[in-house]
């Protein structure tokens, strides 16, 4: 029992943050600093494309339509994500109050951190829209394919938060406490020295890992199709980001709504919630799609089956009675009846009209049997 005390003494009651952040590349010009925080973005993309490319697989998409989609949504997305942090932190660009003393330089210069997922979804969306017309196939299907694989890809790149020792809650004492370094711009002036505050950055790792095995069981289970799981990703990731995002103390624009003054991040997170909440249950309503393929219309792929041989039916006794006109059957009678080895053999046959029929009922209809009355020609009753 001592020992696990003193084990448990000896786990630190607090979590350091890294001081490392990068390093360089030398090159014959300078050098090239990678940064930590790019690393985990490009490391969340990796997998969370895994991820989507082993779904989309499944859902019998064509093969390499992932990488024509992603071209498109990857550098659509981090734009988008850029230019929402931009606008929702404005300050450090363009100054307190849009006043002009802001830096513009720094707007490109995202490997300091700073990319909003409302942005990089909604304009990655316009990206892949763009890469699905093109492969021919629905956005709504890759979306779907793609929500787990997207909540993966957060999970993993929020570890830049880290490593940049940025995004951070307010003070707290719980064991679990996030140490920034006093020197790091991101530390508020007003705090004391070893103040450890909220790692939100790890609250919203471990949500969104969480819903990533979620979302993957929900799908198993109702195989959601019409974009319904990536409006289920939006209602699960947004519910936890109103949390965690009140609990941030960055700077960022301050909205007022409804005599309540928070975050602009907060705001869009729970009109996000109310819309995408609403959307998955109407959807809900159509039902599922019959055939459920991946495909544009027009758009599926041609099949290669080989063409089979048409079968060809028996040709039957009244199949050739009813190919015979009535003026064929009076154009041959004057030729029979002038051959004289061949003139008693229709009388003969005429004669015995019920002998015929009673041999006939066995091997062919009644409507036959009838046809061979007197008046048929010697062709007809070859057939018997």
């Amino acid at each position: 029992m001592q020992t696990v005390l003193h084990a448990a003494a000896m786990v630190p009651m607090s979590i350091p943050s890294p001081s490392w952040s990068g390093f360089d590349i030398p090159l014959p010009w300078g050098t090239l600093r990678i940064h930590a925080y790019a690393l985990c973005i490009l490391a969340g993309i990796i997998v969370g494309l895994w991820l989507t490319s082993a779904r989309w697989k499944r859902r019998g998409a064509p093969e390499g339509s992932l990488w024509d989609i992603a071209i498109w949504a990857i550098p659509f997305g981090i734009i988008g994500g850029r230019l929402y942090h931009v606008f929702s932190s404005p300050d450090a660009y363009f100054g307190p109050g849009f006043d002009g003393t802001g830096d513009l330089s720094l707007i490109p210069q995202i490997q300091r951190g700073g990319l909003g997922i409302w942005g990089a979804v909604i304009l990655g969306a316009v990206g892949a829209w763009i890469g699905c017309r093109r492969a021919g196939v629905k956005l709504t299907a890759f979306l779907d394919a793609a929500a787990p694989g997207l909540l993966l890809a957060q999970a993993i790149g929020r570890l830049g938060n880290w490593f940049n020792q940025e995004l951070f809650g307010a003070p707290t004492t719980l064991p679990w406490g996030l140490e920034i370094d006093p020197a790091n711009a991101n530390f508020p002036p007003d705090m004391a020295a070893g103040t450890l505050f909220h790692p939100t950055f790890l609250y919203e790792m471990l949500w969104n890992l969480v819903g990533v095995a979620i979302l993957l069981l929900l799908d198993k289970k109702f195989n959601f199709r019409w974009g319904r799981l990536f409006w289920l990703y939006a209602v699960y990731y947004t519910l936890g980001r109103v949390w965690i995002e009140a609990l941030r103390i960055d700077d960022a624009e301050q909205i007022n709504l409804f005599g309540i003054t928070t975050r602009l991040n907060v705001w869009t997170s729970i009109f996000v919630f109310i819309a995408a909440l609403a959307i998955f249950f109407i959807l809900g309503r159509r039902g599922r799609p019959v055939p459920d393929t991946p495909y544009l219309a027009g758009r599926e792929p041609e099949e290669k089956a080989e063409k089979e041989p048409v079968p060809v039916t028996s040709v039957t006794s009244h199949d050739v009675d009813a190919s015979v006109s009535d003026t064929g059957s009076r154009g041959n009678l004057p030729d029979n009846q002038s051959d004289s080895g061949h003139v008693d053999e229709p009388q003969e046959t005429a004669g015995k009209p019920e002998k015929d029929t009673t041999s006939a009922t066995d091997s062919t209809s009644a409507a036959t049997a009838a046809r061979k009355a007197p008046g048929s020609t010697p062709k007809a009753d070859d057939t018997k």
